[in-house]
Order: structure tokens, then C-alpha cells, then sequence
């Protein structure tokens, strides 16, 4: 029976598809969300503007592990669901692997390396004397937790496109629920601030994981770990790394990008300015993360049937994907130009800093209600594992778009021109991706294109 779990994603309605994959991993993304901004929340009101700038400083740092983590979670994932659809199971068992065992070994380098050099990384960053003290100790519990971080997103990722989506659901759920009873309890209680609140983040991924393990680990599942059977195939695992590289170097192009904003928003606006658009961020990233809700529930099922060459159900989904990808950014771009000083005082009581981040959050959603096919597009071609394209479209956006304009924007308009470098690439990227799109519809038409195989070694 498990192993006719994934024949649906072939023969079942699209529609029908979506909404059972996309339902729980919008929860479940709209849940991680929910959990960042409740640190920022009690961070704000529990420690003072400046304890927010200094969160904002972290996100370089905290985009830049995502990114290791999103090279080898998603990465595996896409790959097993497409071995899926080609019926390849014994390789997408080791694929699993794979990725419980990359996580362990990158999720312990990358938190090395940063703890040793985390001064110097944050002061990088933006950082100033007075916002330093508060990133570091948000950092050090996070990155003393890194691997458990990696391994709770690389698995969950696995038990989603493995047909068990509801159960992804709730392992993000239960993050949040613990993070949200904890945050109070260190910050307030114990008296820890901001530390208090990576503490609480590290233990809530900490009692998630270990559901998420007892899921891999039994037996009557469809993938499972097999620990007589658990090493590197580095075939494999090149492979897999290989599709991932997209979102990896999108997130590394964003912690990249953050850094930049940051020493801007920093030289044109000072410290408040960089505080504002951690408050920002958090709020657009709320409705982002619905979108790559949408997106996560695409992927199992656009990859089989690209992987099975059902072309024409493969772009049925992109298409319905499109439109509610566009419905959730139009709906933050309204919230941006009609109620903004209302979503950025849950942060915040500094009436200077409210000022500073509501003209900030209308600028920066200008064009939102577009970004959504960006967004799916870019993560469509990922999706079917054509790692070259979703790479170019990821950078687009990020490097050949945003960062000249943040170079060049400020000059003329100061704070306001980091602002608006937002927009203006976002609408540089939504045309290329369209272009792009269309290019790789007239190939499903004429059949010229072939998914790409891994055999089991």
C-alpha cells in the first residue's frame, strides 16, 4: 500500500492535488512565520528598539545557514519527488540518506566556523557598538543549535514530499506553539531578553525533530532511515546539491543582499533605519512564506508528472499556483499602502521607529501584487529539477537587479532609494521570469524536453 501512495500525484485532479499538498504546507509555512515574528514581537516589546536592530543584523547570518540547509533538504526533496514519478525507489531511499547525513556534517561546519569569527561576522553585518552585544547573544544559542535546525527543515522536507504532508504540518505547528509558550518564559521569567528568545527557538526545533525522527525512522513507511544501510553516495549527493544549488544560492544572494541593505540603511538612516526593515521584513516574509506554502505543495506535484511527462498537468498546477500566489501578494501589497503603521506597532511602541518603517513598508510593496509569479516561476523550474534555470532566475532578482540598485538608488535618494530598490527589481525579474516561462512551454508543447534520470547505483 505505501508504495502506491504517490500514484495520485498522476492521476488525481490538479486542484484537487494542490489544495491537499499546498493546505498544510501554507500552515506550516505561515506557522514558521508566525514563529519568527513572535520573536521579533517579544523582542521588540521586551527589549527595546535597539534589541530589534540587533535581531536585524542576525538575518544575513541566520539567510546564510538557511541557504546550507535549503542546498541539501530541498535539494533532496526535489529529487526524490521526481524519482517518484519515475518509479525510481531504491534511489530515492538513498537519497534520504543522503540528506540526513549532509545535515549533520554541514550543519556542524557552518556553526564552527561562525561562532569562531561571529564578531567579526556581525560587525560586517552593520553592526554598531550599541547593536552588537544584542546580536551575538541572540546568535550563539542558534548556532550551538544549528545542526538540530538543519536536520528538523532537511527531514520534514522529506516526510512532506513522501505523501505526508499533514504530518509536515503539524511538526511545524508544534514549533511554533513551543516557541510561543517559551519565548515569554526566558525573556520575562528568567530574565534572559534576547537570548532568551534563541534559547526557546533551539528547544522548540529540538522536540520537533525528534517527531519528525520517529516518522523517518518507522519502518511502515514508505521512505524511511535504514542506519545498517547509512552512508554518502556522493553520486547522489552532487546530484542532489546540484538542484538545490538554486535556492541555495538564492538565500546566500539574499544574506548577501541584507548586508548591503543593512551598511545602507545604516549610512543613510543610522541604526533605526536598520531596525525598520527587520520590522518590515518580518511582516512581508509573512506573506511570502504563504507563498512558498503554494510553492511547496507544487513541487511533489509538478515534479512526478514532469518525471512521469504529464506536461499538461504539470503546467495546470503552475498556472493555479500562479493565481493564488498573486492573491496572497496583493493582499500584502493593501495592507502596505492602507494600514501600515498598524502592522508595524505589533513591533514597537518608538514612535520614531514606527515612522521610519511604515514609509518604508509601502515603498517596498509597490509591485507586489506580480511578485507571486516570480515567485512560483522561479520555483517551477526547481521544481522539475532544472537546477541551471532556477539558478539564473533565482540571482537575477538578487545580484544583476537589486544590488545596483541599492549602489545607485541611495545616491539620489537617500533612505527612501533602499526603499525603492525593492520594486524596481522585483519588476526587472518578473519579466525575465515570464520570458523564460514561455520558452519552457513551447518545449512541453513540441515534447523536446526530457526529464533528467539518476539511476540507482
Amino acid at each position: 500500500m505505501a508504495e502506491q501512495i504517490p500514484l495520485e500525484l498522476g492521476t488525481e485532479p490538479v486542484g484537487k492535488l494542490l489544495r491537499k499538498y499546498a493546505f498544510p504546507a501554507i500552515v506550516a509555512m505561515t506557522a514558521s512565520s508566525l514563529y519568527n515574528m513572535v520573536d521579533s514581537i517579544f523582542i521588540g516589546q521586551g527589549c527595546g528598539p535597539m534589541a530589534i536592530s540587533g535581531l536585524a543584523l542576525t538575518f544575513p547570518l541566520m539567510n546564510l545557514s538557511s541557504a546550507f540547509g535549503t542546498l541539501v533538504g530541498v535539494g533532496g526533496a526535489t529529487l526524490i519527488s521526481v524519482l517518484l514519478g519515475q518509479k525510481n525507489y531504491d534511489t530515492a531511499k538513498k537519497v534520504l540518506s543522503n540528506v540526513f547525513l549532509l545535515n549533520i556534517l554541514i550543519g556542524f561546519l557552518f556553526s564552527a566556523v561562525s561562532l569562531i569569527f561571529l564578531d567579526p561576522i556581525l560587525t560586517f553585518f552593520g553592526a554598531s557598538e550599541a547593536t552588537l552585544p544584542y546580536a551575538r547573544s541572540y546568535m550563539i544559542p542558534i548556532l550551538i543549535g544549528n545542526i538540530v535546525t538543519h536536520l528538523y527543515f532537511g527531514l520534514n522536507s522529506i516526510v512532506r514530499v513522501e505523501g505526508h504532508p499533514q504530518k509536515a504540518m503539524i511538526a511545524t505547528i508544534l514549533t511554533v506553539t513551543i516557541n510561543t509558550i517559551l519565548d515569554p518564559i526566558f525573556i520575562f521569567v528568567f530574565d534572559m531578553g534576547i537570548q532568551g528568545a534563541a534559547v526557546a527557538t533551539v528547544i522548540s526545533q529540538f522536540i520537533s525533530l525528534i517527531w519528525v525522527m520517529r516518522i523517518i525512522c518507522d519502518r511502515k513507511q514508505f521512505l524511511h532511515l535504514e542506519w545498517k544501510k547509512l552512508r554518502l553516495d556522493w553520486a547522489i549527493a552532487g546530484r542532489s546539491i546540484s538542484i538545490g544549488l538554486a535556492p541555495f544560492l538564492m538565500n546566500a544572494a539574499s544574506c548577501f543582499i541584507v548586508i548591503f541593505v543593512n551598511n545602507q540603511l545604516k549610512r543613510y538612516g543610522g541604526d533605526l533605519a536598520i531596525g525598520a526593515f527587520g520590522i518590515v521584513n518580518r511582516i512581508v516574509f509573512l506573506f511570502l512564506m504563504i507563498v512558498m506554502g503554494f510553492n511547496q505543495g507544487m513541487q511533489p506535484i509538478a515534479g512526478y508528472n514532469y518525471g512521469a511527462k504529464l506536461y499538461g498537468r504539470t503546467v495546470a498546477v503552475l498556472h493555479l499556483t500562479m493565481k493564488w500566489a498573486c492573491l496572497i501578494t496583493t493582499t500584502c501589497f493593501l495592507v502596505g499602502m492602507l494600514i501600515p503603521q498598524a502592522a508595524v506597532s505589533l513591533f514597537t511602541h518608538d514612535s520614531e521607529l514606527i515612522a521610519i518603517a511604515s514609509r518604508g513598508f509601502r515603498i517596498n510593496v509597490l509591485i507586489f501584487p506580480i511578485v507571486g509569479r516570480q515567485m512560483v516561476i522561479s520555483n517551477f523550474f526547481q521544481s522539475l529539477g532544472l537546477a541551471k534555470k532556477a539558478i539564473f532566475l533565482s540571482l537575477t532578482r538578487q545580484l544583476l537587479f537589486l544590488l545596483p540598485a541599492l549602489a545607485l538608488l541611495p545616491l539620489l535618494l537617500g533612505t527612501d532609494g533602499v526603499w525603492l530598490s525593492f520594486p524596481v527589481s522585483d519588476l526587472l525579474a518578473v519579466i525575465v521570469a515570464e520570458v523564460m516561462l514561455a520558452q519552457l512551454k513551447r518545449q512541453f508543447r513540441e515534447n523536446t524536453l526530457e526529464p533528467e534520470s539518476l539511476e540507482a547505483n
